[in-house]
């Protein structure tokens, strides 16, 4: 697979590094890495969850979509 090398200011490297996981490579801690272009909704944080991205067990997810469902939507939800 080809290459491309990269200059990061040391700030930059090390945020990268400090998210690297035991045996990742900096290649797999951008992959996982969610660089949003536009505001995640939770539709996405839904998807990304039932993906397996984030280890959490569906069952639980499903449980959670369950509850929300007899959440009141709030009148002013600043307060």
């Amino acid at each position: 697979m080809p290459t491309k090398t990269i200059t990061l200011e040391l700030d930059a490297y090390e945020k990268l590094r400090l998210a690297k996981r035991a045996g990742e490579s900096f290649t797999e801690v951008i992959r996982r890495a969610v660089l949003a272009d536009a505001p995640l909704t939770g539709a996405a944080l839904r998807d990304y969850l039932k993906s397996g991205g984030s280890r959490v067990n569906e069952k639980y997810i499903d449980a959670v979509e369950e509850a929300s469902k007899y959440d009141p939507i709030p009148i002013d939800p600043w307060v």
